[in-house]
């Protein structure tokens, strides 16, 4: 079985496989590898395993499972899977840093570091691999108006209702593109507070561009299930196609949103709560900050760290698995999480060359299978430029920092090579959040000004700690002499009499300098 922990102070010293994220691709990956022997933390921020797709589900009841759907409900046999496994497991964990091992920590015989605040303590913890599972985060959105109270993230809808069983009241609006802006849909209706609207915002060009890599995604798991969905939603609720610019307004709370067609009329939409979604994107803090190279994805329209057949990163030792390295969706992430598990027993001298061959060649087959037809979604799917780059200057980009499209579009054109530059202008991506809502959008917006590809203009870069932490918990960790003398310019110790090598003080003690 699983053994939890609460705090820092009570977990080993290193571990084989330290994993970030106890979603799809962490929790396969625990169990796979702690399976073959390995000693594996598997640490998560979260209350409960299960990710984002499977939030609350070891707490779910059978009508939750029926009523979420069979895909939520296949997430009870995985996190059951890891509950029999010999993985440690910290809920509420904060990973904060990913690192080579400091040289002068005595003794260390792993080459990475973890950092973890985990009940009031942060610790570095040393691991022999690193696996990130950090999964995916809604995109951004900057249409005007999104930072007004009544307006929230389809995800954040879908986690109350995965959670806490909670379904908005009053008059719901969903808008935005993407799979899950019908399913959540599907969901609010099962739960008997259907929206009043869906606006889709998929251009209907995307049809075109998707259109050869329909016979592939015909073929796959995904066409019924997902045709189906499209026609009950569309039986059940009204849905607005062909939109050009939204708006959301309202006083001191969302009250209207305003779509505009592609054929320029207006439609004003009065309702209590908003629901935005255009799609997920790489969760890449963590990774970025550990240092592994990104690239951009043209077809999706996103960032996202690079990897080698086997999901190793440009970093030794640190493998990406799941969303968090490309968007595949939990049956892929499962699949990559099994994988990143062969590949860590087999880089650890757990499995002989032939197993992890055969084993390989097995997963990479079921993975190729569930991805069948995936290019189809990610082309259909892909969000309209008008909206992942504000047309509007008033549009907020940065909500951290309060910065807005027109801010950053002014500091642009004074010829601002990139985002990071672009921070030091204007502090975007300084928040808590540390980029994780604007970077994209920042990114896309110096691009075009540059008349250049995102590629060319790079995301933002970023160093630990990728979360805030206590200022206390970093006080009070062990420190190295390098790391002491850095800041106060010498060390002090205790010593006896006659046994110093450096300046003896009156008090005994010895200042080395």
């Amino acid at each position: 079985m699983s053994e939890r922990f609460t705090s820092a102070s009570d977990l080993r010293r290193s571990y084989d496989l330290v994993i970030v994220g106890a979603g799809p691709a962490g929790l396969a990956a625990a169990a796979t590898a702690s399976g073959f022997g390995l000693s594996v933390l598997l640490a998560d921020e979260n209350g409960a395993p299960g990710g984002q797709i499977y939030r609350g589900i070891t707490r779910s009841s059978e009508a939750d499972r029926r009523r979420l759907g069979p895909d939520y409900a296949a997430g009870k046999k995985l996190s059951a899977a890891f509950a029999e496994s010999a993985a440690a497991y910290t809920l509420g964990a904060l990973v904060w840093s990913v690192a080579p091992t400091d040289e002068e920590t005595p003794d260390a015989d792993y080459p990475l570091e973890v950092g973890i605040s985990l009940g009031g303590v942060a610790r570095a913890i040393g691991a022999q691999r690193v696996l990130l599972a950090t999964g995916a985060i809604e995109r951004p959105f900057p249409i005007p108006g999104w930072t007004l109270p009544g307006v929230m993230s389809a995800g954040a809808a879908q986690i109350l209702l995965k959670t806490s069983a909670l379904a908005p009241s009053g008059r719901t609006v969903i808008a935005g593109s993407g799979p899950l802006l019908y399913l959540l849909a599907s969901q609010l209706i099962a739960a008997g507070a259907p929206p009043v609207a869906l606006v889709d915002t998929t251009p209907r060009k995307n049809w075109r561009v998707a259109l050869p890599d329909f016979p592939a995604f015909a073929m796959s798991s995904y066409a019924a299930k997902g045709l189906k969905l499209l026609f009950d939603v569309a039986k059940r609720i009204r849905v607005i196609r062909n939109v050009s610019a939204l708006e959301a307004v309202g006083g001191d709370k969302f009250e209207t949103l305003i779509v505009t067609r592609t054929n320029g009329t207006m439609e004003r939409i009065d309702a209590d709560l908003l629901l935005l979604h255009q799609g997920v994107a790489p969760n890449l803090n963590l990774s970025s900050a550990a240092g592994c190279a990104l690239e951009w994805d043209e077809k999706q329209a996103l960032f996202r760290p690079k990897r080698d057949e086997w999901l190793e990163s440009s970093e030794a030792g640190i493998s990406i698995a799941g969303d968090g390295g490309g968007i595949v969706g939990a049956q892929a992430s499962v699949i990559e999480g099994e994988i990143a598990g062969l590949v860590a027993a087999f880089r650890l001298s757990r499995i002989s060359k032939e197993m992890f061959a055969q084993r390989g060649a097995e997963l990479k087959k079921r993975l190729a299978s569930v991805l069948r037809g995936r290019a189809f979604l990610d082309r259909l799917f892909r969000p309209a430029d008008e909206f992942r780059v504000p047309q509007r200057d008033d549009a907020i980009v940065c909500r951290c920092e309060e910065v807005s499209a027109g801010r950053v579009r002014a500091t642009a054109a004074l010829g601002v090579q990139g985002p990071n530059q672009m921070k030091a202008f204007l502090r975007c991506g300084m928040g808590p959040c540390q980029g994780r809502l604007c970077g994209l959008t920042v990114s896309e917006m110096i691009a075009q000004a540059r008349g250049v590809s995102p590629a060319d203009v790079g995301y933002y870069r970023l160093r630990p700690p990728v979360k805030p932490v206590p200022l206390r918990e970093f006080a009070a960790m062990p420190q190295s002499d390098a790391a002491i003398t850095a800041v106060a310019g010498f060390v002090e110790r205790s010593v006896e009499k006659g046994s110093a090598a450096g300046s003896l003080e009156p008090d005994n003690r010895i200042v080395e300098r």
